[in-house]
């Protein structure tokens, strides 16, 4: 049997973003709907608004930024479908860091689509981990404060951490720490500015989308989530 070829063109609506209608970069699925967005761009307009901007739908009716999720698999496709895409994000990755004067992660850069180099470097990262403990990577200092008066503050709030550490991986430390007051970490909301942090921000995005002052840690909130009415 051969194999039938299929113009991009034909796949185009499955792999392009709702919102800025280009490709895919950083593929983020919203998990009542399941429609999927570039992630600058579904942040962006979940940030004034609740709904699905595709269906409508109301995500959530106070934090609709915790009910978004990175789609590994969708932006694997995309990549594997569109050519030089993956290459020309990493480039544009690595100018924005370039032009804030920001250090470039070590990731920027690499070829994912080169098999070798993607075994032989995620063997070395598995090691460096278990020696490390991701002291390797860039670190992000940060400033953990309660905001509840029902919960108590941490021994120590300062803290340094992998840029690469996600919100939800500073709610476990919360619950773990405060285990006699919470039970499940997803009863914790962090915050910034005021503003409730998605579950799949990394700490690297929060620095440089919600925090101006590089002389200071990032300054975080902690608070026990209210139940929906």
């Amino acid at each position: 049997m051969m194999d039938r070829k299929v113009r991009l063109s034909t796949v185009n609506p499955f792999i392009t973003c709702y919102i800025c209608k280009g490709y895919l970069v950083d593929s983020t699925t919203i998990t009542e709907c399941l429609h999927t967005f570039c992630k600058s761009c579904i942040v962006r307009y979940l940030e004034e608004k609740n709904n699905c901007p595709k269906c409508d739908i109301e995500i959530h009716q106070s934090y609709p930024l915790n009910y978004i999720s990175f789609d590994r698999t969708m932006q694997d496709i995309v990549y594997k479908l569109v050519p030089n895409l993956q290459e020309s994000e990493k480039q544009c990755m690595q100018e924005f860091y370039k032009k804030r004067g920001l250090p470039v992660p070590n990731n920027v850069g690499f070829d994912e689509n080169n098999s070798e180099c993607k075994n032989n470097k995620t063997a070395h990262h598995e090691q460096q981990e278990d020696d490390d403990h991701h002291r390797s990577d860039e670190q992000v200092n940060i400033c953990l404060e309660c905001r509840t008066p029902n919960l108590k503050n941490l021994k120590r709030r300062f803290l340094r951490v992998s840029s690469q550490a996600t919100i939800t991986h500073l709610k476990k430390f919360v619950a773990l720490k405060l285990y006699n007051s919470i039970s499940k970490f997803k009863e914790v909301d962090i915050l910034c500015n005021e503003e409730i942090l998605g579950k799949d921000h990394t700490l690297k995005f929060v620095a440089v989308t919600r925090w101006r002052s590089k002389d200071t840690p990032l300054l975080l909130h902690y608070r026990q989530r209210v139940a929906d009415l």
